[in-house]
């Protein structure tokens, strides 16, 4: 029996590493796309600004 409870206390373990990585992944997932457009759009105006003085 205590066999049986320790792989129940394992994959109980493991599912909760399993369920807090998805989150984080589809959390990342969203916040991604974001922080790409921010990056392209002051990209742009750095560029956009740098000619501008030459």
């Amino acid at each position: 029996m205590s066999t049986l409870l320790w792989i129940v206390i394992a994959v109980a373990v493991i599912f909760l590493i399993i369920g807090g990585t998805v989150k984080a992944v589809s959390f990342l997932l969203w916040v991604a796309p974001i922080l790409l457009i921010v990056a392209v759009v002051m990209f742009l105006t750095n560029r956009s600004r740098g000619r501008r003085g030459v």
